[in-house]
């Protein structure tokens, strides 16, 4: 008989990493097991994963300690950091550093992080096109996580780096909601004019990472980018009048009135959409739409994410 093959999955309480023990757990016969990962324990969320398989192992990426423990006895490892928890880049940066250390004590034989470009790499730190934010980054969230990438390979962790997009469900639950401007008409607004902005379903991020463990060593040592299809804004808000059951209208800002406008954390979203807009080609090429459906043969396009998605119909 084969081993059986236990992934840590950190996170797996919340919806990207919780796609990944979901899809572990609904494949009995795959040859792997799932380890949830989360600072909640008692969440619903934990209860849930426990109630259908999971063993569920409390852990912070703060204390190495903990995840050192966590990891123990994993194959794999699937490795993330949420920056909108706490908006603080350096403490990303720390927690990327973490994992590696745990995934290379405990032994880990094929760890996945969920990363990003260096955004630096277009923008030094003294080019006034885009402002330095948080002392030493352009775009925080997504600066912090690719020098995650030089933890994982300094650390010799065995290890695919996951390009991910903007997840669809940001502007259902998340910080990119629509708002309702002056007229009363739920608004997307954001400086991205015509560019493409690939998205994704989270549940779909961990399916395709299900498919990355499942790969094997054919993607160790690689980047790989996934999709499940690229949008323009325009599109992105007939859809979503779709999912709210009212009109959304897409309104294309000019950068620096983005840059004003009075929410907290706006210098971080103005640099991450002016870096979509502005790098386009560059931003999308890898997040590849072919090879996450041969990942994961159930990959949702933006219309069946729209049809699958309903919200109450908002009344503020």
């Amino acid at each position: 008989m084969s081993e059986t093959k236990t992934i840590a999955v950190v996170g797996a309480a919340g919806a990207t990493s919780g796609g990944l023990a979901r899809a572990i757990l609904a494949d009995p016969s795959g040859g792997y097991a799932c380890r949830a990962i989360t600072r909640t324990p008692d969440s619903a969320a934990a209860r849930a994963l426990a109630d259908q398989g999971a063993t569920v192992v409390r852990a912070d990426l703060d204390d190495l300690d903990s995840l050192v423990a966590a990891f123990d006895g994993a194959y794999g490892a699937f490795c993330m950091t949420s920056f909108f928890e706490h908006f603080d880049a350096e403490r990303e940066a720390t927690q990327a550093a973490n994992q590696a250390r745990a995934a290379a004590a405990a032994g880990v034989r094929h760890a996945i992080w969920s990363t990003a470009e260096d955004t630096r790499r277009r923008y030094s730190l003294d080019d006034d096109r885009m402002p330095t934010v948080q002392g030493r980054f352009k775009v925080p969230q997504w600066d912090a996580k690719s020098e995650g990438d030089v933890c994982f390979e300094e650390a010799g962790v065995p290890t695919t780096c996951l390009l991910t997009p903007f997840h669809w469900e940001a502007w259902v639950s998340g910080l990119a909601a629509p708002q309702r401007g002056p007229d009363g008409v739920l608004t997307i607004a954001m400086p991205l004019g015509d560019a493409l902005l690939p998205g994704i379903a989270a549940e779909d991020i961990g399916r395709c990472g299900y498919g990355l463990f499942r790969g094997g060593q054919e993607f160790l040592g690689m980047t790989v980018g996934i999709a499940g299809e690229h949008i323009t804004g325009e599109r992105l808000a007939f859809g979503l009048s779709q999912v709210y059951g009212e009109p959304v209208r897409y309104q294309s800002l000019p950068l620096e009135v983005f840059r004003s406008l009075p929410f907290p954390g706006i210098d971080v979203a103005a640099n991450m959409i002016q870096y979509v807009a502005e790098a386009n080609t560059e931003y999308c090429r890898p997040r590849d739409v072919r090879l996450a459906r041969l990942l994961n043969p159930s990959l949702l396009g933006f219309d069946a994410w729209v049809a699958r998605t309903r919200v109450p119909v908002r009344t503020g």
